[in-house]
């Protein structure tokens, strides 16, 4: 009699614990686990034309914003042969401002990403400055934002310069 009495109180807990565990409360009295946040980078920047003066001048940088370029966020990861490579690729808005937003760039580190910027979008102001040519800039971390059900984490990369292969096409 006494061993199923106690088979009767095991599978009495039991029944209590599983019913507890399928209305989402835990066992241990702890709150359930919390969703999985949706996470995302968003990478931003912007894209000049030194000497030029053209709509937006900034005098201290004696350069104007340069829209229309297209810039892209690349990530590398693991040994040379077995390298991870993923890429974004982001447009230019006006004022030459962008920010390049991803989800699938979550897995890589700040420190394995770069931004650059395939070419000018001024056949007058078209040869890369700083960085030089096939250079990228680095990301540097600025906050993190929250985004709708998730939250990103905000990159600043500062300014792309571009110049005129003939400085007197430019006033």
């Amino acid at each position: 009699m006494a061993v199923l009495a106690k088979c009767i109180i095991v599978f009495s807990l039991s029944a209590v614990l599983l019913s507890l565990l399928a209305t989402g409360a835990s066992a241990v009295g702890q709150p359930p686990p919390q969703s999985p946040v949706n996470f995302s980078i968003g990478v931003q920047g912007m894209v000049w034309c030194r000497t030029c003066r053209y709509s937006g001048y900034n005098a201290d940088m004696d350069a104007s914003p340069l829209q229309g370029a297209v810039v892209y966020l690349q990530c590398r990861h693991g040994p040379r042969r077995l390298k991870r490579v993923a890429g974004v690729t982001g447009l230019l808005g006006q004022g030459g401002y962008f920010i390049i937003q991803s989800s699938q760039m979550a897995s890589f580190t700040s420190k394995e990403c770069k931004v650059y910027v395939e070419s000018s979008s001024s056949s007058v102001c078209s040869l890369a400055d700083q960085p030089a040519a096939g250079k990228g800039l680095p990301l540097k971390f600025e906050s993190f934002v929250k985004q709708g059900d998730g939250l990103q984490a905000l990159y600043s990369v500062g300014n792309f310069m571009f110049r005129p292969s003939d400085p007197n096409k430019c006033y």
